[in-house]
């Protein structure tokens, strides 16, 4: 396999990639980016690599492959498309963005280009949900009939105030709320778990904060097999109970909590995967770009819970049910 070389983009939860680009030996991590020109020349330190604050200089290097980008969710497209324009791949972290106007431009972009776009869900990873997803598409609880999942976080005013620019969390226009920043995870793995939505009714609040986002919503799933689904995500929650995803079908049901159920398969399966499949983002990008093999959230798939997500904030807006279209 030929080696990738990367340049990362945000270095708070971006030290994840470098994390995981320092254990894969086909991946090289050439610079890193940070607004906080210490914490950037402190990472590069640390990994043998060069460092700068100014995006443009990764855009303009041509010894970087593949751009990563750990920035504000509202920076992340716009941000993928300067990067595939000047000719990288690229791959954002959680969510895609939020809105999905951005969303179809990296698209668009990504496809002009014959470039990879990805997004970065770890719970994709995991073989724990890899088994409950084989479960469900190969029937083992039959039809689903209802569908829940819980995202009950606990966020202070403190963190919303913080990040970095500061107070990033709470402004529309870098952020969502509860939904799209904590409840992203379960969102995503829902909608994967559960299949085609065709409309939804939402609500979302800003209960307990002072900011402009919400910190809790609900909203009502109508899914393509007539099953109803549910979801309510909050940042208000003492004390937190984090994930729980229940899924009721005609033969069985599946019951998952982050923090006291873990699923396990009924099922027999020869091996993990039946092809080969990346297990983190990195290993993602190693094989789209060398072998073609898809990953395991691109640009098409990552879109689908910005959708769902702003479709809910504007039910709760107009007070209508919202069709889906790009699911």
């Amino acid at each position: 396999m030929d080696k990738l070389r990367f340049g990362i983009i945000g270095l708070g939860r971006g030290m994840h990639g470098v994390k995981t680009i320092a254990t894969n030996e086909d991946a090289i991590l050439t610079a890193v980016c940070d607004l906080k020109e210490d914490k950037a020349k402190t990472v590069a330190e640390e990994n043998g690599c060069d460092w700068t604050v100014e995006y443009s200089d990764l855009l303009t290097r041509k010894d970087i492959d593949v751009i990563g980008i750990y920035t504000p969710s509202g920076d992340h497209c716009n941000m993928a498309i300067e990067a595939l324009k000047a000719g990288k791949h690229a791959y954002v972290t959680k969510p895609m963005d939020v809105y999905t106007e951005p969303c179809t431009k990296a698209i668009k972009t990504a496809d002009e280009a014959g470039l990879v776009l990805a997004v970065d869900f770890g719970r994709r990873y995991n073989n724990q949900f890899r088994k409950m997803a084989r479960d469900i598409r190969n029937g083992s609880i039959g039809k689903i009939l209802a569908a829940d999942l819980r995202v009950k976080w606990y966020r202070t005013q403190d963190y919303y105030e913080g990040g970095y620019p500061p107070g990033w969390r709470k402004s529309t226009k870098t952020e969502g709320g509860s939904a799209s920043n904590q409840g992203i995870h379960g969102i995503d793995l829902f909608m994967w778990l559960i299949g085609k939505i065709i409309d939804v009714y939402g609500l979302k609040r800003t209960l307990n904060h002072d900011m402009d986002t919400e910190d809790t919503t609900a909203a009502i799933l109508n899914l393509e097999d007539g099953g109803i689904g549910t979801i309510v995500t909050t940042t208000c929650a003492t004390p937190p109970s984090g994930d729980t995803i229940e899924i009721n079908g005609t033969k069985g049901s599946i019951l998952w909590n982050k923090e006291a159920q873990p699923y396990e398969s009924k099922e027999e399966y020869g091996g993990e995967s039946t092809g080969e499949i990346g297990n983190n983002i990195i290993e993602d990008m190693l094989l789209a770009v060398n072998k073609g093999i898809p990953p395991n959230v691109d640009g098409v798939e990552g879109r689908k819970s910005v959708e769902l997500i702003e479709a809910i904030y504007n039910s709760s807006k107009t007070g209508e049910v919202i069709t889906l279209k790009y699911q």
